[in-house]
């Protein structure tokens, strides 16, 4: 039975506000080129107990406003059931700097960072004001209670701009449960950067104030379905690409005698905290191949902190990684954290990786190994979180073995692809594109780097020098969400609707639906986003699985 999600909008005719309505979630405004698009006076969508739903409000003023503002009410069935006002919420788009994808990776020339303001930042609180024909996008979100009844809800919204508007919606909620975030099977890999907290906040790094400041933070991320604790166990285990330190978690120190001491103290306080977010499936500790091959360590003998480089399999590299690895081993068996913990490189040669492998197997064959990069079939057996370029897919028969084995199979984008991806100047529907492209081809998730490794004024400027702009972060400070992030989510509920939907007909024998559902997920080709856009294929594919239920 198909279900729906329904608002319908009432205006007065003499209205302050001109052309006001919905329009899809998959526009991103961009400032002084107003959208043409003309609003809908109902929006329909499918909803699940339990399912978070995006809509946007076109707001276009046509004439100097005060500051517009929007109030939700509780949502009443026809039984008298409610669901709280608390579980709406109202954001509105601010404006950030975006460039354009010029050639991807690569430092960028002045002319390359030519900019415009797009809307990606969910703020909660609204603009100070409008000026004639300007205009603004209101972002709700609607979360809907697993425990609701199903049936029909309605409720007002009161937009207030100079006059009282009056929308008025209603809620059909369906027979169907999506599982909580902590619950969902899709493995979500967004590296985490706590320095970058510490930086924007003005606080002391891991002080009290700066791990306060970074719950909030972490159980956003919780909330998508994060299922890895990014940990570094160097110091700049990627070569202080970003704009912030990476320090590590793990002191080393050279002791007087020339044997190698490890302080794992920060590691364990920092992996709780995370776990006490929400965060607490795998642990990912990067790298025992750093980028720039650095070891920094406290000299007792120099009392200084010091470093070296060092080649990968040298006698050096040797002699100073098998004692941290060795202690490491023992610190996480006590812990109870070994079986959780992978050691962790990205985009490594397959040559180098051999060598980690051969070492770290050496030390316990038990070890789990992870890797972002290229596709290796020589080396796949013995990585257990293997997350492949978006270019790259595994082998058929591969893939199969490694997910009745449970080792996660996911894919990645970065600088590389001009799509899909989650920059500042990304259509928006092409993040939830990500999640039915993983369905398609059986990946159990997809990573990014990174979730909140901020340029030097994120709130404003999103661009930064090497990468098309946002390919650092999806959240800004305070934490505020984003449209990249919530469109994100909004894909990998799909997956999970898709993954129940797919057991269920497997379960009942149903070759039809389940040929169906193939069929709809066919569409999901990277090629064909050169020249189909991403939001027609979502949308297409959304609608088709509505009809299919």
């Amino acid at each position: 039975m198909k279900q729906a999600l329904s608002f319908l909008l009432l205006l007065p005719f003499n209205m302050l506000i001109a052309q006001t309505g919905f329009i899809s979630s998959n526009i991103r405004l961009v400032k002084d080129s107003n959208i043409t698009v003309l609003p809908k006076q109902k929006l329909q969508q499918h909803a699940w107990r339990g399912e978070k739903l995006n809509a946007q409000i076109l707001l276009t003023a046509d004439k100097n406003l005060s500051a517009p503002t929007v109030r939700t009410s509780a949502l009443v069935s026809g039984n008298g059931t409610t669901i709280s006002p608390a579980n709406i919420s109202v954001g509105y788009l601010r404006y950030v700097k975006t460039d354009a994808f010029v050639s991807g990776c690569g430092y960028r020339k002045p002319q390359d960072f030519d900019s415009s303001l797009v809307a990606d930042i969910i703020d909660n609180l609204p603009p100070a004001n409008l000026k004639k024909g300007q205009q603004q996008s209101v972002w709700l979100t609607v979360k809907v209670p697993a425990d609701a009844a199903p049936g029909t809800y309605s409720g007002t919204i009161t937009v207030n701009a100079g006059k009282q508007i009056r929308l008025s919606y209603s809620l059909e909620v369906a027979n169907r449960t999506l599982p909580p975030p902590a619950d969902w099977v899709f493995s979500l890999d967004l590296w985490q950067h706590p320095a970058a907290i510490a930086r924007v906040h003005k606080v002391a790094l891991w002080s009290e104030e700066h791990y306060r400041l970074m719950r909030p933070y972490y159980e956003l991320l919780a909330s998508a379905g994060q299922k890895n604790i990014t940990t570094s166990i160097v110091h700049e285990p990627w070569g202080h690409q970003a704009y912030d330190d990476f320090p590590s978690l793990v002191q080393w120190t050279k002791k007087r005698d020339g044997n190698w001491h490890f302080d794992f103290s920060r590691f364990d306080e920092y992996v709780e905290f995370v776990m006490s977010c929400g965060i607490n499936k795998r642990i990912n500790c990067y790298s025992m191949i750093p980028w720039k091959m650095m070891v920094t360590y406290r000299d007792e003998q120099l009392g200084k902190d010091s470093s070296f480089q060092t080649t990968m399999g040298s006698d050096l590299y040797r002699e100073s990684w098998v004692p941290m690895l060795k202690d490491f081993t023992a610190h996480l068996k006590s812990k109870g954290w070994f079986q959780m913990t992978s050691i962790a490189m990205d985009e490594r040669p397959m040559k180098d990786m051999q060598t980690a492998i051969s070492m770290l197997k050496g030390i316990d064959p038990a070890w789990r190994i992870a890797l972002a990069g290229d596709y290796h079939p020589e080396i796949q057996q013995d990585i257990f979180d293997y997350c492949v370029a978006s270019r790259w897919q595994f082998d058929p028969a591969v893939l199969q073995e490694r997910k009745a084995a449970g080792k996660p199979s996911t894919f990645y984008t970065c600088c590389v692809e001009k799509y899909p991806n989650g920059f500042t100047f990304s259509p928006p529907a092409e993040h939830t594109w990500i999640g039915w492209y993983a369905m398609a081809k059986g990946f159990t998730g997809y990573l990014r780097w990174a979730y909140n490794s901020w340029p030097a004024d994120p709130l404003n400027d999103s661009r930064f020098t090497a990468w098309p702009a946002g390919d650092t972060y999806q959240v800004y400070p305070g934490p505020l969400s984003s449209i990249r992030m919530e469109k994100l989510i909004e894909g990998i509920q799909d997956y999970e609707k898709i993954r129940i939907l797919q057991q269920q007909w497997i379960n009942e024998g149903d070759s039809k639906k389940l040929s169906s559902l193939q069929q709809i997920l066919g569409a999901f080709e990277i090629a064909k986003l050169e020249h189909t856009p991403a939001d027609k294929m979502v949308e297409e594919a959304k609608a088709a699985l509505v009809a299919l239920q």
